[in-house]
């Protein structure tokens, strides 16, 4: 039987960050954890063993899925996984990740989960959590004064409880020195495949991502829903209106206009608008245009005057210091990372 070719037979493959080294991971699970958000970035190094493999070199990770107990875990899509017991102290854990889930809530008291938890990240080169993992990474005091992400529907939730924690809500994953953080569900495969890049470089979680059909280039520049849809909440009666704004970007979009569009006076329309959506108009308007302009910047070569005018910003100047206060990127830089054809 012939031997399957290597994925990519002349792909430099770097070399682990200790040479010859392999880096250990540990993906937490627990009753009622989510399935994707182990087995993706499971899935993620277990890839990037795989090309190295093919190329005739040594696996470069040791992944494992530990438990409080080991033995079998139930998830919450009903699927069991097999996990191994908590890593002792003394142990090795390069990178330690906690998966997200149903069940987290009920992990939240476990007080030698917490005390297990501070321990290892303490001797770990890094943390991560993937999804509402955060949740656990807060009760374990490892959130205070860092910036991080969850699921976008529990970010509040998020700050609440852990109010010295410095919530976003857009990133798809986040890492604040050596704590990694990362939104809902697929948003682990973007979280793993930046561990890996850190790790073995660029080209090799671009290879990765290529084996697995999924984009390399989603990192924390991107919002985790669209404008439209986090407008439109538990109340869309304002659908029709962002549908017309949708398709003319560069109209008149004050609050004068569009209350006259929605037949409603100036401060009626701004006071329902906010109660519907909770934005106001003008900051609406702003993320509406500035999705539109991230999409023609990743899949046209339109120049930057043309974009800018074509979604409403007027001036190039303008495109670029809303593109600033966003994301801390130039439109010509988010273009070189982002777009399809480059």
């Amino acid at each position: 039987m012939t031997k399957n070719p290597p994925i990519l037979p002349n792909h430099p493959l770097r070399e682990p960050p200790l040479a010859g080294a392999i880096i250990t991971v540990a993906i937490l699970a627990y009753p009622g954890v989510q399935l994707l958000d182990v087995a993706g970035p499971l899935q993620v190094f277990a890839t990037a063993n795989d090309l190295f493999v093919d190329a005739g070199r040594p696996s470069p990770y040791r992944v494992s899925v530990v438990a409080e107990r080991a033995g079998s875990v139930a998830t919450s899509s009903g699927l069991a996984l097999t996990a191994e017991g908590l890593v002792p102290d003394t142990g090795s854990i390069d990178t330690l990740i906690v998966a997200g889930g149903r069940g987290v809530q009920a992990q939240l008291d476990n007080a030698d989960l917490r005390s297990w938890l501070r321990a290892r990240a303490a001797r770990s080169h890094r943390v991560a959590s993937v999804c509402t993992g955060a949740f656990l990474l807060g009760a374990a005091g490892l959130l205070d004064g860092r910036r991080v992400v969850t699921h976008w529907t529990r970010c509040d939730a998020l700050r609440a409880l852990y109010p010295a924690a410095r919530v976003e809500a857009d990133p798809i994953f986040i890492r604040d020195g050596a704590l990694w953080t990362s939104a809902g569900v697929t948003a682990g495969i973007d979280l793993a495949l930046a561990l890996v890049e850190a790790d073995l470089g660029r080209e090799t979680s671009l290879a990765v991502a290529r084996h697995l059909v999924v984009f390399l280039k989603r990192p924390g520049g991107q919002a985790q829903f669209s404008a439209a849809l986090s407008l439109q909440g538990g109340d869309d009666r304002f659908g029709r209106l962002h549908a017309w704004i949708g398709e003319n970007l560069a109209a008149d979009l004050t609050i004068p206009a569009l209350a006259d569009r929605a037949g409603m006076s100036p401060r009626s329309f701004a006071r329902h608008y906010r109660a519907a959506t909770g934005r106001s108009p003008a900051e609406a308007m702003e993320g509406i245009r500035f999705e539109a302009a991230r999409r023609l910047l990743e899949e046209t070569d339109l120049p930057l005057k043309r974009i800018a005018e074509r979604c409403g910003f007027g001036a190039e100047e303008t495109l670029r210091r809303v593109f600033l206060r966003r994301i801390a990127t130039t439109p010509g830089e988010y273009r070189r990372r982002f777009a399809a054809f480059a």
